[in-house]
């Protein structure tokens, strides 16, 4: 991706080294369920899974989460530490930037106003409005505070453990975040977090990764614009495409349990996620992207 000497966003929130975790340790975290026991392995393979696919967006949504987490709670009175300005930060900067000016062009299309969001980055462990995270739960975004959250650290362990290089790859990811943004403000997520609570854990795991897909379908098309802005270089989507394969439900499944299991899906299998941002590239249209009429994901 040609992205040296662009514009960078100003929307950087950046938390790194500040401890932007809660105080006192992790006792008063965000609570895990077991799922018919477990132990140390189960953990270990819990951690890798959150670790690539993010928090399970039906977590984010409930908005249940202990009040130390609120917005001007202990977890986010943060310290102030020099903002550091290194290469890793200038890219996202830099890809947020192009996400801020292809969304508002899409959206003023559609006569919407386009609100962007903030990017969190931070090291460890991070409080918002959406609870506690540590940075085994990937990058996520948070619809409570409209921000995205990432601890750079994640783009090698995609690059090292899951087979998916390339900064196009790493744009992918920032990009489907930036997509759950946009669902927000359109309506997706308020109006599922709504529906949710009528819904049995198979049915929010299966209209879960109906709103995953559609996040992936909108980075698509934040990739076509991209591309018509001459930025990308070849091998830049087939960067995205392999990442979106490395990180589907099945793929992580078989990786780190040997088997899959579908009603436990909540982001997409590996080839419904290449493929929907995929359809978002080649079209560049929201409408294109309604994967909760689709018959067949």
């Amino acid at each position: 991706m040609r992205w040296r000497g662009r514009r960078q966003s100003t929307n950087i929130e950046d938390r790194r080294g500040t401890g932007g975790g809660l105080p006192g340790g992790f006792g008063r975290g965000r609570r895990v369920r077991r799922a018919g026991g477990g132990g140390i392995g189960f953990l270990i393979i819990a951690a890798i899974v959150l670790w690539v696919m993010g928090i399970n967006p039906l977590t984010l949504l409930t908005g249940e989460f202990d009040t130390a987490l609120a917005p001007g709670g202990p977890a986010n009175r943060q310290t102030t530490a020099p903002a550091r300005n290194d290469e890793m930060k200038q890219f996202v900067a830099t890809v947020l930037a192009e996400t801020e000016d292809i969304w508002k062009k899409v959206m003023e299309e559609r006569e919407r106003r386009y609100e962007e969001p903030v990017l969190v980055l931070f090291t460890g462990s991070v409080g918002s409005a959406c609870g506690f995270a540590s940075a085994a739960s990937g990058p996520f975004y948070c619809p409570g505070d409209k921000k995205v959250y990432i601890d750079l650290k994640f783009f090698d362990e995609l690059k090292r453990r899951f087979k998916a290089p390339g900064d196009f790859a790493q744009a992918y990811v920032l990009a489907h975040e930036v997509g759950h943004h946009v669902q927000n403000l359109i309506g997706v997520l308020p109006k599922f977090n709504q529906m949710r609570r009528q819904m049995s854990k198979a049915e929010e795991n299966r209209m879960s990764v109906r709103v995953e897909l559609q996040a992936d379908c909108f980075a698509g098309i934040w990739a076509h614009f991209t591309e018509e802005r001459g930025l990308l270089e070849s091998g830049d989507i087939e960067e995205a495409l392999n990442a979106a394969n490395q990180i589907g439900d099945d793929t992580i499944q078989r990786r780190t349990q040997g088997y899959v299991v579908p009603d436990a899906f909540n982001h997409g299998t590996a080839a419904q996620r290449a493929r929907w941002f995929r359809r978002g590239f080649e079209t560049g249209d929201l409408r294109a992207c309604n994967t909760f009429n689709a018959a067949e994901l």
